[in-house]
């Protein structure tokens, strides 16, 4: 019953939808939910931080878009950057993945190019999640060019979380 009367509010809802755009809740959500199932299958903390970065840059350029006053420059990159950081900072002790790289050009152990640097790949796997989503409007425009100005439905989702799912299986192989 209760199934019935919440695919009865998702009608509602997605009738009164008017359009949907790159960067919607839509994208917003599907990537929360790869997060977490990936959490539940127990990938990576790195891959795992891919999508959350992914997310936090996803909210931020979604909520920037929403505030129609500009009150300082640069307002939808700050609200970007804002949102990426209270999201990731917060989660990195969570999802830490260590990984030491070994650097051996020259000099005696302990100098600066022959010692062992510790790296937290989370910071970089988050990086890399939003930039992807960056990167997906852009790339998605360039596929509806090569498609002679059509469009897939749902085809910024697509590539966004395609484009994920992707990078998040090589960085599972590699890792």
């Amino acid at each position: 019953m209760k199934a019935r009367w919440a695919f009865a509010a998702l009608i509602l809802v997605a009738a009164q939808a008017r359009s949907a755009l790159a960067h919607c809740p839509l994208c917003t959500m599907g990537v929360a939910a790869a997060a977490g199932g990936a959490a539940y299958l127990g990938i990576d903390k790195a891959i795992i931080a891919l999508f959350v970065g992914a997310f936090a840059v996803s909210t931020g350029w979604w909520v920037g878009k929403k505030i129609k006053k500009r009150i300082i420059p640069f307002q939808l990159a700050a609200i970007v950057v804002l949102s990426f950081l209270l999201t990731v900072v917060p989660l990195l002790p969570l999802l830490e993945r260590i990984y030491p790289l070994y650097i051996s050009w020259t000099g005696d152990y302990g100098s600066m190019l022959n010692r062992t640097y510790v790296l937290n790949l989370s910071w970089f796997t988050s990086a890399l999640g939003g930039v992807i989503v960056g990167i997906a409007p852009w790339l998605s425009k360039k596929v509806s060019v090569l498609r002679n100005e059509k469009i897939i439905p749902f085809q910024g989702v697509l590539l966004t979380i395609g484009l994920l799912l992707v990078f998040g299986v090589l960085l599972q192989l590699v890792m």
